[in-house]
């Protein structure tokens, strides 16, 4: 059963993100140093992402694997898997803000990276399709808030559906058969995420296959009330 809906939230609204990285791009040109928010860095879910996906069995291929980031924000993940994880194949960020990608173009020049090494592109996942050869053909697809965030949303699709139930569709056709899609949330549990994703493929994505579930990356674990929970969770999902 699909979890209930989160209440909307001007996190999920466009604007409240273009402001945020329209701030950070004017912030990091006075101060370098500065390279804007990194989601759940309290947490180290970017570094426990690389350990996840270094510790896949067979291992990803350091050369050919492909990686697409969802909601890429300052692109740090994408630097974190070739500076630390010896990644060198092709890597695309993509985000719906203009300012978030800029951001990340500008932060890659600063750290070394060629335009051939760790691509940038305005795109909303949610809006707009994949160009010919585009779709199904990456290897690893990592969400790290972004369905937090569309989640959030008080928009709905053309045919009247909040936009958080077609997310799982529009992903599933962006991984290649046998890739992994690894998504990391705050405000959903583990069995909330497999429940949006796991076995699905529905409607349009059908005849795509589906998501099913392969690990789950650790995070420090709390109690209260005699109830065992997480501040945030990490689930790597396989297109089979």
């Amino acid at each position: 059963m699909t979890p209930n809906h989160l209440s909307p939230s001007e996190l999920g609204t466009k604007d409240y993100w273009d402001t945020t990285y329209t701030h950070d791009l004017t912030t990091h040109a006075q101060t370098p140093s500065h390279t804007g928010t990194t989601w759940f860095a309290d947490a180290r879910a970017s570094q426990k992402t690389l350990s996840h996906l270094l510790s896949l069995k067979p291992p990803l291929s350091p050369t050919t694997t492909s990686f697409l980031d969802l909601g890429t924000g300052n692109g740090e993940m994408l630097f974190l898997l070739r500076s630390e994880g010896g990644f060198t194949g092709p890597m695309l960020g993509i985000d719906y803000s203009t300012a978030s990608v800029e951001l990340a173009e500008r932060i890659a020049v600063q750290r070394g990276f060629g335009a051939s090494e760790i691509r940038f592109r305005e795109w909303d996942i949610l809006g707009r399709e994949w160009e010919e050869g585009e779709e199904g053909v990456w290897d690893v697809v990592l969400d790290k808030g972004t369905f937090d965030a569309v989640s959030l949303s008080a928009e709905t699709d053309a045919i009247g559906r909040k936009v958080c139930e077609g997310y799982e569709g529009r992903v599933l056709s962006m991984v290649k058969k046998g890739g992994r899609f690894l998504v990391t949330s705050c405000n959903w549990t583990e069995e909330e995420l497999r429940a949006w994703f796991e076995g699905k493929g529905e409607g349009d994505a059908h005849e795509l296959g589906t998501f099913e579930w392969e690990g789950t990356v650790g995070y420090p674990s709390f109690q209260f009330g005699g109830q065992t929970g997480q501040s945030v969770s990490g689930v790597c999902f396989r297109r089979i």
